[in-house]
């Protein structure tokens, strides 16, 4: 069977990694260039063609794929007479590996039908180490013909991929996974953090804690910034963090329920943002929450 030709918007960490893998299993692809050149050059290197919009990347792709930052940025590379849909060819299939609002995601899976194609959502999970091994968790959503029909090539980057639903439920579960992970990590940053306010050691705790049921491989990520100094275990910014849990809240409301812990998890995660730690790692949350005690220690 030919394989599809790939079309890849949104080279970063994780989708560069991607199109090294799809590259290797021997697929064509098609990319541009969005925030920096670094890895569409790598791409084109290996043999990947170069265009210059979204749309010129549908009209030279049988399945175009995804992996932005946010919802406006997959919305703005998908509408408009430069967009994915402008140029979308018949029976193609357009695929959002990013962490995007459900209710957008509907909306766009809508006008990509009108366009005679099909939009599915399939978020992923894990690092772009495990994808550049096809090790990726891809909880995908959306027409399920048109998911069988795919699933071959998800399959290449990915060892867990998943059917749940119609389209918006692969963004939903995302988002529950993010909220807890997200949430934890920020109990966990704030609980070292105050052992130190406590005088315990955070080994101490780590050792008590992570023989109980407070274990988890967050408590495990974190534990490697506070404990053993590194932040890199969890390669995920709070910037990122924020938008995630920012986005659960968003996608609860949208529900017409009100959520009880997001705010506060997004509170904290936001102050960390406005004392200039946005970019930082989200085990380095830690940080935050020292500096805050000491600072209400301070006032007292």
């Amino acid at each position: 069977m030919t394989k599809p030709v790939i079309g890849f918007i949104g080279l970063g960490l994780m989708g560069s990694a991607m199109v090294e893998r799809f590259q290797e299993k021997g697929y064509a692809l098609v990319v541009m260039a969005n925030h920096s050149r670094t890895n569409v050059d790598a791409a084109v290197s290996r043999g990947a063609t170069e265009v210059f919009s979204a749309r010129e990347v549908a009209e030279n792709s049988d399945v175009v794929m995804l992996c932005m930052g946010t919802s406006e940025q997959v919305e703005s590379r998908m509408r408009g007479d430069e967009g994915v849909i402008a140029g979308l060819k018949s029976g193609a299939i357009v695929i959002d590996f990013g962490t995007s609002l459900p209710e957008s995601t509907r909306t766009l899976a809508a006008e990509v039908a009108a366009a005679g194609g099909d939009y599915l959502d399939a978020p992923l999970g894990r690092t772009p180490a495990h994808a550049k091994q096809g090790l990726l968790n891809i909880m995908t959503a959306g027409n399920e013909d048109a998911f069988k029909r795919v699933k071959p090539v998800l399959q290449e980057v990915g060892e867990n991929v998943f059917y749940l639903g119609g389209s918006g439920a692969g963004h939903t579960i995302k988002l529950f996974n993010n909220f807890i992970a997200m949430t934890t990590a920020n109990m966990v940053s704030e609980v070292f953090a105050l052992s130190d306010v406590a005088k315990i050691p955070r080994q101490t705790v780590y050792d008590v804690l992570s023989v109980g049921p407070a274990n988890s491989g967050i408590m495990d990520f974190i534990k490697a910034y506070a404990v053993d100094g590194n932040p890199e275990v969890l390669e995920f910014s709070i910037k990122n963090a924020a938008k995630d849990v920012g986005y659960y809240k968003k996608m609860a409301e949208d529900a017409g329920v009100t959520p009880a812990i997001a705010p506060s998890s997004l509170a904290a995660l936001q102050a960390a943002i406005d004392n200039g730690q946005g970019e930082d790692l989200v085990p380095k949350m830690v940080d935050f929450y020292q500096t805050s005690f000491a600072n209400s220690s301070d006032k007292k």
